[in-house]
């Protein structure tokens, strides 16, 4: 499926808040131990009385799994019934049109979001879980329009998606000499060659919202699957990295595995040459990506077999880094001091990262202590809230 087209009026008004929702207690409670989770009712649900919307997400199903709202800003209050850690997204065919990540069991988060008309999806845990129906209605709600200067961010932006092609062409290149040594049973050489070729899928990743459908088949997790690595419907590079490093062996399944990888990455290259590339969704998602590595990435989560995370981090860094420099210009005539800071944190990272350089590549993760991580953590955490200001001084929704 391909992304063409999203009106930036769409893009959301970021909030997060973990707090229990009112009136929580509509929310369906957890199966009982040992039960199967019951289905969600297909019946629209009513609005709290403050006009949020509850939402709650076991380990099968969206509570309720159909939900229709009136167009305009909503707020919608997502409980994790699950057993694990939960991310819950509203979909616009591959578009991530808003989220929230690492709900812990147990907890509730808080979105607040503005909608136009149409026809969502809601995501309901697991990635093999159904999706739920978000039915948005005409409320009457005129979008305000964006306040960016647009002829100021069009080369910045066409300047942005020739960086991305340009990766996308090293991407498959790289990844059909991965798959190459993969299916001729070669560990070895292809655990040399996971990192330097994951590098150039994590420059990218700051706009994986847009390919929201291939993103889970290259670099998905096991967390995202009920029998974990065993899991038939885990792919991608994570599952070859748990093949090449915990099993130590490559068996048919696994070449299976690295044939599809290479056809999905080919399929991203295709469609990231016909997307459209929304300046907000382009600059939002380096603070996102820079929210994640501090969140999540920064506990050696993603790259868990090899710990070849430093490598992605470098990446990560590197890819969001790109997104300030092409927009600078742009940026500096809004608030130069902003963008000083920015620039003083993305050297702090630079620097602590380049003491961890081993040769062409990083110190396994692994060998860092806890206090090295901290160290690490807090200036990303800085750099991310202040990448988080970018889209709000550029005037984009």
């Amino acid at each position: 499926m391909r992304m063409t087209h999203l009106t930036l009026s769409v893009l959301l008004a970021m909030g997060l808040a973990a707090c229990q929702p009112p009136e929580a207690e509509k929310a369906a409670a957890p199966a009982a131990s040992g039960a199967a989770p019951a289905a969600a009712s297909a019946a629209p649900a009513a609005a709290n009385a403050d006009g949020s919307y509850n939402v709650a997400v076991n380990d099968a199903a969206c509570e309720p799994m159909e939900l229709t709202v009136p167009s305009g800003e909503t707020v919608f209050h997502i409980k994790n019934n699950s057993g694990r850690k939960l991310e819950w997204e509203i979909l616009e065919g591959v578009m991530v049109v808003d989220e929230r990540e690492n709900i812990a069991p147990g907890l509730s988060d808080k979105m607040t979001v503005t909608l136009l008309p149409g026809t969502y999806e809601m995501t309901c845990g697991l990635l093999t879980n159904p999706r739920g129906k978000l039915t948005v209605t005409d409320s009457g709600f005129k979008a305000q329009p964006a306040q960016a200067d647009m002829n100021k961010l069009a080369q910045p932006l066409a300047n942005y998606k020739t960086y991305v092609q340009g990766e996308a062409k090293q991407l498959v290149e790289k990844t059909e000499k991965f798959v190459a040594a993969v299916k001729a049973g070669k560990v070895d050489e292809a655990k040399a060659l996971f990192a330097d070729t994951r590098v150039h899928y994590e420059r990218i990743e700051p706009i994986a919202e847009l390919f929201n459908e291939l993103d889970p088949a290259i670099d998905s997790r096991e967390d995202d699957y009920k029998e974990k690595a065993k899991d038939d419907a885990f792919t991608g590079f994570h599952r070859i990295e748990h093949a090449l490093w915990i099993d130590g062996k490559i068996d048919d399944k696994v070449k299976a595995t690295a044939d599809k990888l290479d056809k999905d990455v080919k399929t991203l290259k295709a469609e990231i040459d016909v997307l459209s590339f929304p300046p907000g969704k382009v600059v939002g998602g380096a603070a996102d990506l820079i929210e994640e590595v501090a969140g999540t990435k920064i506990t050696g989560e993603e790259d868990r077999y090899s710990h070849t995370d430093l490598s992605d981090f470098q990446a990560n860094i590197d890819g969001s880094k790109k997104i300030v420099d092409l927009f600078r210009p742009a940026i500096a005539e809004k608030n130069q001091a902003l963008l000083d800071t920015v620039d003083e944190n993305f050297k702090k990272i630079n620097d602590i990262l380049a003491k961890y350089k081993k040769g062409d590549g990083f110190e396994p993760y692994d060998k860092l202590s806890e206090e090295d991580r901290k160290q690490l953590k807090a200036p990303i955490n800085t750099l991310a809230e202040e990448l988080g200001k970018l889209r709000g001084v550029l005037g984009l929704k």
